[in-house]
């Protein structure tokens, strides 16, 4: 399955250059790995470790409240015996709305459209949008047609190492 990946990349890239020499379109690539720029930036860190401990703190929350409910459900496994068919069908009916209430709050915390997605997009993208304004002013300042990130593998085959441009970015950040 992986040669076949491989194959199909090799047959991707001799295609695009074939396309383009044929043309007789001479293009500049460079590749820059967006994650050590990222990592390089200060705000960039402060916001992951903001981002993980408000995630661990909600996690938290959550591990102690499905705790109260596994109590109540034990609870009512050993009083169950004891009590009338319309008393078990309420602490049947509470221990479930309980634990839809944290399922909700689960989903509000951290599902796509969730708070910490939001918070994500509040600190992290303005570093983003600034590392990816920084790139493409440098791009066209040097003239690259192409600046591939290479810390995405989708679509790239080989990086030499000449046209990493990573440092140079972190260089145009500070």
């Amino acid at each position: 399955m992986n040669f076949t990946k491989t194959l199909k990349r090799i047959f991707l890239a001799s295609t695009l250059f074939l396309v383009f020499a044929s043309q007789g379109i001479a293009q500049r690539i460079a590749t820059v790995d967006v994650t050590v720029v990222l990592e390089s930036i200060a705000e960039y860190k402060s916001a992951q470790t903001e981002l993980d401990k408000v995630a661990a703190q909600w996690r938290r929350q959550i591990s102690e409240k499905y705790d109260k409910i596994k109590g109540l459900y034990n609870k009512y496994q050993a009083e169950q015996v004891l009590m009338s068919e319309d008393m078990r069908a309420q602490k049947e009916e509470e221990i479930m709305a309980r634990e839809k209430e944290v399922r909700d709050m689960q989903k509000d915390k951290f599902g796509p459209e969730g708070a910490l997605f939001q918070k994500r997009r509040d600190l992290v993208q303005p570093i983003q949008d600034r590392v990816y304004g920084v790139i493409e002013d440098f791009a066209n300042d040097k003239g690259y047609d192409f600046i591939l990130d290479k810390s995405s593998t989708a679509g790239l085959i080989f990086a030499n190492q000449r046209y990493d441009k990573t440092e140079e970015i972190i260089t145009a950040l500070k």
